[in-house]
């Protein structure tokens, strides 16, 4: 798999990531938009930056980071990157959703390569990251483990579970990095049901806590860095991220959390057929600031 060490190719990268994101949700004509689209600069920086021993020829590897999506709903950013990091051709990206697909509307172990757990109930990759970490704890070994959930889930009373297991135990090898994208599917966060402060609530269970803005790719590959320097707990990354990222209608807007472009009308969307170009456009040259099309 391709390492990325320069900035403008990671951050191409997430643009590119981006565009296939609403690629497949037009041609799905189903899916989560929101948060697939603002996890594209952390999908980025640890697809192509951050993971070890990790890629199409290293999923039996022992030694491999373990990477776990809990928010399986924001599946078409994580599809894409695994299909830009070669486990299966890009071409099937087109596929989501369909029936007979590989690519269903939630991640599902065993359907392609490099999907380390199922993912359909929120609330529940934490607790399995905890077991992969505690495992590499009882076997000695030094792989690093990263657990991806969003901030909606903090709503569920087994992410505390978790979140304590993992302080009493001291799970030096695990990371959650939390989108922080402040909308889920019944409105705000904070609305529906009140998570601040997070960080003081992971620090009362023992975890280093590291805030970062989840589309500064350098701040989050910096995170993760720090993450693995950290050899007595846990570590949470609130990565504060902006829902619909990229898509200047979608973003800050949680009825776009489920929603395909073409499948909501909201005063700034065009009209429902227009959506999806209007999206690519913007994404294509990053409203202006880079020429995407020779990327990938």
């Amino acid at each position: 798999m391709k390492r990325l060490t320069e900035l403008k190719d990671l951050r191409r990268m997430a643009s590119t990531l981006r565009q296939d994101v609403i690629e497949m949700l037009v041609e799905a004509k189903s899916g989560h938009a929101a948060g697939a689209l603002d996890l594209a600069d952390i999908a980025a920086a640890l697809y192509f930056n951050v993971l070890e021993n990790f890629g199409p020829q290293e999923i039996t590897n022992p030694d491999r980071d373990r990477l776990y999506i809990s928010c399986g709903h924001t599946n078409p950013i994580w599809y894409a990157a695994m299909a830009r990091s070669g486990f299966f051709p890009v071409e099937e990206l087109k596929t989501l959703r369909k029936f007979g697909s590989r690519l269903q509307g939630h991640l599902e172990r065993g359907s392609v390569p490099g999907i380390e757990s199922s993912a359909a109930s929120l609330g529940q990759g934490l607790s399995i990251s905890c077991g992969s970490a505690y495992a590499a704890f009882i076997d000695q070994q030094r792989y690093q483990t990263y657990c991806v959930l969003s901030d909606g889930e903090l709503d569920e009373g087994s992410v505390w579970e978790a979140v304590g297991f993992a302080g009493h135990y001291r799970l030096q090898h695990l990371t959650a990095i939390i989108d922080r994208n402040n909308i889920q599917i019944d409105g705000f966060t904070e609305d529906v049901m009140t998570k601040e402060p997070i960080d003081q609530k992971f620090e009362a269970f023992g975890w280093h806590v590291i805030d970062v803005d989840g589309h500064n790719i350098e701040h989050v590959i910096d995170a993760c860095r720090e993450a693995k320097a950290i050899i007595e707990k846990p570590v949470c990354i609130i990565a504060h991220t902006i829902a619909g990222k990229g898509v200047d209608y979608m973003e800050f807007d949680y009825r776009w959390h489920g929603a395909p472009p073409g499948g909501a009308e909201t005063e700034r969307a065009p009209k429902p057929e227009e959506q999806g170009k209007a999206a690519l456009k913007q994404l294509r040259t990053l409203h202006g600031k880079i020429d995407n099309s020779d990327c990938c």
